[in-house]
């Protein structure tokens, strides 16, 4: 005689409940689904005649001012949904606030960072962190990072400001908030430190101590959730 069992339960040989196949089927539907809703999320504004919705001037650091930068000085994304971002990149402009501002305006520069940030620590964005900026020089760190340049020469450390730190560090504390970017110098770097860069900013006097320390206390008292 054989072991006693519930008729229908058990398919023959198998061991495993019909109610068992039925529910992981079910699951495997729903993960399924929740992967195409992602891909289709991802690529419906890339579909001809279909723009995603922004709003003209809009910043996504609120202390900043809004400046566009030249379209042939960064490429439309969707960021993070199509790139993930991990990264903020530190650039020093090599010059003055305007004229950075200036030449990520002109067309035929072929470069231009999300921020700019002057020595009295005013903000100035010029490309939305959606959007893919050509920055670091290297494609895929350009796909997964957000680049803020600072006004000033990397040979004069009188151009690195307190104020220029101090606003600097909030803005970067804000970004690492809004992607969940660790607070570390592994996913805040300068551009020196892009594979294949071939600039050397910030430079040897830009105080990466006294800089971390701010990002770290700046994202501390917010939380590392305000997009301010």
């Amino acid at each position: 005689m054989g072991t006693k069992g519930t008729t229908g339960a058990k398919g023959p040989g198998t061991g495993i409940s019909r109610r068992s196949v039925l529910i992981g089927g079910a699951v495997t539907a729903v993960g399924t689904a929740a992967l195409a809703r992602d891909r289709l999320k991802r690529a419906w504004w890339r579909l001809p005649g279909v723009e995603k919705p922004r709003t003209p001037g809009q910043v996504d650091y609120a202390r900043a001012e809004w400046t566009a930068a030249s379209p042939s000085n960064w490429r439309r994304a969707d960021r993070p949904d199509d790139y993930g971002i991990d990264r903020v990149v530190i650039h020093v402009t090599q010059g003055s606030f305007q004229s950075a501002v200036k030449v990520f305006q002109d067309p035929g520069h072929g470069a231009a960072a999300h921020y700019v940030v002057r020595k009295d620590g005013h903000v100035r964005q010029m490309i939305r962190e959606l959007d893919v900026a050509f920055h670091a020089g290297n494609r895929s760190y350009n796909e997964r990072s957000v680049g803020i340049e600072h006004e000033g020469f990397v040979d004069r450390p009188q151009d690195f400001t307190a104020a220029m730190y101090g606003a600097s560090a909030r803005l970067t504390a804000a970004i690492c908030g809004r992607y969940g970017i660790p607070v570390d110098r592994e996913h805040i770097i300068g551009h020196v430190e892009v594979p294949g860069a071939d600039h050397t900013d910030p430079g040897n006097h830009w105080d990466w101590d006294r800089y971390m320390k701010l990002v770290r206390a700046a994202a501390s008292g917010t939380g590392r959730k305000t997009a301010s």
